[in-house]
């Protein structure tokens, strides 16, 4: 089991907060630019 802290992480494009890989991003972190599913819906047209 690996911590948290050893997980790959990025920026969000909305809110710019860093956020850590998740299991359900596994096939997709490539494309993944949001944290949550609010800030990808109040995206300022970026």
């Amino acid at each position: 089991m690996r911590r948290k802290a050893d997980l790959p992480f990025k920026c969000c494009a909305a809110c710019n907060l860093p956020f850590a890989w998740r299991k359900k991003w596994s096939r997709c972190w490539d494309e993944v630019r949001y944290c949550s599913e609010r800030c990808r819906r109040n995206r300022q047209g970026r």
